[in-house]
Parts: structure tokens; C-alpha cells; sequence
């Protein structure tokens, strides 16, 4: 038995064909273009998502890695917190506003705000305690959520709004152009924050939520249980993709919880650092929480019973491709910017990164703040400016995970490090460093939220358990923090959380 998970990222998807034990046998990726426009927006066409898709699950097909006949389900892990509006067939009406963009945020802090608010947070007192007790988490104000996504097609694109049938999260879309069902998982629709998450495996609308952040009730989708079965793959697009009628497709979930599967973190704190075009640092908890001031929540996981401790770092390696197109004008590639990046120092002669080029959301949620590098000299290499990017990813990675051991009340031990930057040793050991905790490098770390896909897959089909998930997947190497750089990199952390707070108000001055 066969199983298929496809992973969109934000860059293009991955597509993996694995056995429903959970190793995968081989994999296919194909980039899909991004669209930034005026005033903070971000957009991709749907339709360029299919067909990456399927050109990329061809070219899988077509190197004959097991029948085609024999594969029994697939997976949907995608990229989430945007908005999709559909027909009623199921045919996207506009392109697809991604978590990256921010012009809904006007509108959301409307939503929001007014009246007698809780002091430094923007939110109306009332509508915030209504919002954490039933949801565990708020709209943000940054509008980089479907609550400000919707709210910027009904104010701007008021056309696209009326005729929608339907407003879906990416993975709730791909689900439906496979089973021409317009449902959301408990996992994925709760960015809308309008669902009742207090008990975990019985979400459910609320109704007074659904007002609150203004959302029409007609256009949400059908609630179902995350890792459940939707139903059978449509003739049509078993016939488009090269599948047999008879594939299952699972409820698509959000590359965070498919991450955490895919990274073996499926037990209660266990912790996983994700480094890809954004970051986050989670663990599942089996308990509801919120930090609204360090923008941190726990929410439904795709594991029964739990929940997983939602933080996003807004730019990562995004930095790393920013600083090889924009500054280096593509001279090197990854591979030599690691190498350059190795010749220098740790500590990079004492230049800090600040990698917040698109605003930044954990444990800050702004909008305005911007990166660069700071104390920057005539002494200053090429090198220097190198290795302080990949550190200063790591720098915002200890602020993240200052937030979430605070959050949960527990200092991690390992660590589980996937993504893109994963399979950088020179960034492992620098995350251990800057860190202060031990790293665990998985086996194909690009492929943790792929694998994380079939391995629900698996699961929905009875094929494994859930406590089969940790033996599962392989930890390629340990990396241990190094003594002797303890000092720098406290020292260039003090400075760096400073360099945010000393500097917001120039940032919003400069950005608003």
C-alpha cells in the first residue's frame, strides 16, 4: 500500500510518494511564482498551484517507484492563513490572498478595536476576552490572517466577495478540487477565529464569533474531523493527475501541523524548530492557552486530543534568497553562501542581522518593522554580512523560543530542526549555539512537511498510530551547543532583542 503527500509551500510544492509505513520512496518539486503589489498585498494563482502540482506529480509517476493502482490515499499539506474565494464549483474567483499579506489590516483593527481597550494591545476589552476563552487566539492586527483577508475582498474587491460561494483556507481548497467538497479540518479553520476550540475533537461554530470577525456564515466551509477521510478522489481529477477512482483523500491540513508530524514532534512538548521561507518553533501541549502580548496560542492539532503551540517568524530563509538576489545580484548560490558564511567568526565581528523584511509576528506582531544589519564597519566583511543573516535567523529563533518555554512553562531539551535550513551543518550548529540546546538534525529535513502529509494519510487509512509517528522518522545528527561561543551570542541576543525596542517607533514612523 501507497500513499501521496504534497506539501505547497509557499515557493511550490513538494509531492512524495511513500509507503504507509511512512518512508518515502521518492519526491518532485516545482516552483510557483509570488506576487507582492502596493500596500502590503501578496497573491498567488491557484491555478499555477495545480498545475505544479501536477507537473511535479507526473515526473513522480513517470520514475515507476511503485503501480500507480496501489496507491491507496493522498494528503494535502499546503501553506495556510490565507483566503481562497470559490464558486459554487469549486472554481477560484480571484487569486489567492496569502498569509503574507497585510491590507487587510485597516479593517481589522476596526473589527478589533474601539471602545475601552486593553492598555498596548489594540483590542476592544470585551471582544479580546470573548476571543481567547472560546477561540484561544485573535485576529491579528497585521490583517496577515483570513479575518483581514476577507474583510480587504469585501471593502476592495466587493464584486469577488458577493459572487463567492465559498472562502477557503489553501488546504481546504486543494481538498476540494480533489473531492469537489468545500470542508475545513478543525486544524484549518481556526484562523478564522470563529470557531470554539475549548474542547479539542469537538470544535465547532460560534455564532457570535462568526459576527465578531465579520465573516458571512454562508460562506464558511463544513466542519470535519482533522486526519478523517473526506471522500473518494473525483474521476476527473484521478484522470488529470494519473490516480486510480478509487484514492481516498484526507482532510489537507497547514504545513505547521503536517511539519510537526513530518519532524517525529508529535508528543506533548516536544519541540520542533522549522526554518523554511518563514520559521516557527512549536511543540504540542495538551491544554488551551493564550499570550496574547508574545502573540502566542496554543490551537487544535491534527493529533486528537491536543493542541500545538502556534508562532510564526514572518521571514527566514526568505532572508537568505533576499540577500543572494538583492545584494550578491545571484553571484552565489546557497551552497556558497554557506561556505562564504563558514570562513567568519562566530559572532560575525560583532554585525547583527535583523531579518523582520516583511514586519514580524511572534513573539512581536508588527507590521511596520523592518531588517537590516547593524554595526556594520569599515572592517566588515563580505563574510561578516554572510554569517550574521544565518545568525541572525537564529537570533529571532531564541526569541521565539524564549517566548514558547515561557509559554509552556518548561525549558526544552532536543530540539527537532527541519526545513530548508536544516540541512545547512553550519546553521544547525549555530541554532545549537545561539540556542543554548541541543539540536536534532532530521533525516531529509526538506521533506518533513511532505512526509508529515503521508504519514496522516497513513493514519486516516489505520495504517499506523499516532504513537507509531516518533519511530518513524530518523534523526539524522546531534548537534550540542559549543562553551566557548556562550558568551558572543548572549551578548549579540541582549542586543538584538534592544535593537527592536529602541527602534519601533522609528520603524512605524518610517513604514505606517
Amino acid at each position: 500500500m501507497y500513499v501521496l503527500g504534497v506539501d505547497l509551500g509557499t515557493g511550490g510544492p513538494k509531492v512524495a510518494l511513500a509507503t504507509a509505513e511512512g518512508k518515502i520512496l521518492g519526491h518532485e518539486y516545482e516552483p510557483t511564482p509570488i506576487a507582492f503589489l502596493p500596500g502590503g498585498g501578496a497573491e498567488q494563482d491557484p491555478d499555477h498551484w495545480w498545475r505544479a502540482i501536477t507537473t511535479a506529480l507526473h515526473r513522480l509517476l513517470a520514475r515507476g517507484l511503485a503501480p500507480a493502482e496501489e496507491i491507496q490515499a493522498i494528503c494535502m499539506s499546503s501553506q495556510w492563513g490565507g483566503t481562497v474565494p470559490v464558486d459554487a464549483s469549486g472554481r477560484h474567483l480571484h487569486n489567492a490572498v496569502i498569509w503574507m499579506d497585510s491590507r487587510g489590516a485597516p479593517y481589522t483593527r476596526r473589527l478589533a478595536g474601539g471602545g475601552v481597550q486593553v492598555p498596548g494591545t489594540g483590542y476592544n476589552a470585551r471582544r479580546l476576552r470573548e476571543w481567547i476563552a472560546k477561540t484561544g487566539g485573535v485576529p491579528t492586527l497585521t490583517g496577515k490572517d483570513p479575518v483581514g483577508q476577507v474583510q480587504f475582498l469585501k471593502r476592495e474587491r466587493p464584486e469577488v466577495y458577493a459572487a463567492a460561494d465559498k472562502l477557503l483556507d489553501v488546504p481546504e481548497y486543494l481538498t476540494m478540487r480533489l473531492t469537489g467538497r468545500a470542508v475545513a479540518a478543525h486544524d484549518t479553520i481556526t484562523l478564522r477565529w470563529c470557531t470554539d476550540n475549548r474542547t479539542p475533537g469537538k470544535v465547532r461554530y460560534d455564532d457570535r464569533l462568526v459576527r465578531m470577525a465579520g465573516l458571512d456564515p454562508d460562506k464558511l466551509p463544513e466542519l470535519v474531523p482533522p486526519a478523517s477521510v473526506v471522500g473518494t478522489i473525483l474521476p476527473k481529477v484521478a484522470a488529470e493527475l494519473g490516480l486510480g477512482e478509487h484514492v481516498q483523500v484526507v482532510a489537507g491540513t497547514g504545513d505547521t501541523t503536517a511539519a510537526a508530524v513530518g519532524a517525529g514532534a508529535v508528543a506533548d512538548h516536544q519541540a520542533h524548530l522549522y526554518v523554511g521561507t518563514s520559521a516557527w518553533l512549536s511543540c504540542h501541549v495538551p491544554y488551551k492557552k493564550t499570550d496574547v502580548l508574545g502573540n502566542i496560542a496554543s490551537m487544535p492539532s491534527v493529533v486528537p486530543g491536543r493542541y500545538w503551540v502556534a508562532t510564526v517568524q514572518d521571514v527566514a530563509g526568505k532572508a537568505i534568497d533576499w540577500l543572494i538576489a538583492n545584494v550578491l545580484d545571484g553571484a552565489v548560490d546557497v551552497d556558497q553562501l554557506n561556505d562564504l558564511a563558514a570562513t567568519a567568526a562566530p559572532g560575525s565581528g560583532g554585525v547583527i542581522f535583523t531579518p523582520w523584511l516583511n514586519g514580524e509576528r511572534t513573539p512581536v506582531d508588527d507590521r511596520t518593522v523592518r531588517g537590516g544589519w547593524f554595526n556594520v564597519s569599515l572592517a566588515t566583511t563580505r563574510a561578516d554580512l554572510a554569517r550574521s543573516t544565518f545568525e541572525g535567523i537564529a537570533l529571532n529563533a531564541r526569541w521565539l523560543n524564549r517566548s514558547v518555554e515561557k509559554f509552556t512553562g518548561r525549558r526544552f531539551g532536543a530540539i527537532n530542526f527541519i526545513g530548508g535550513g536544516a540541512r545547512s551543518l553550519l546553521w544547525c550548529q549555530a541554532v545549537a549555539d545561539v540556542l543554548d540546546r541541543e539540536i536534532r538534525q532530521v533525516a531529509d529535513p526538506v521533506l518533513a512537511n511532505v512526509r508529515g502529509a503521508a504519514l496522516i494519510a497513513a493514519v486516516a487509512l489505520g495504517e499506523l498510530t499516532w504513537d507509531d509517528i516518533p519511530s518513524k522518522v530518523e534523526i539524522a545528527r546531534n548537534f550540542v551547543p559549543n562553551p566557548a561561543n556562550r558568551e558572543v551570542y548572549d551578548r549579540a541576543f541582549q542586543a538584538y532583542v534592544s535593537i527592536y525596542r529602541k527602534n519601533k517607533g522609528i520603524y512605524a514612523f518610517l513604514n505606517r
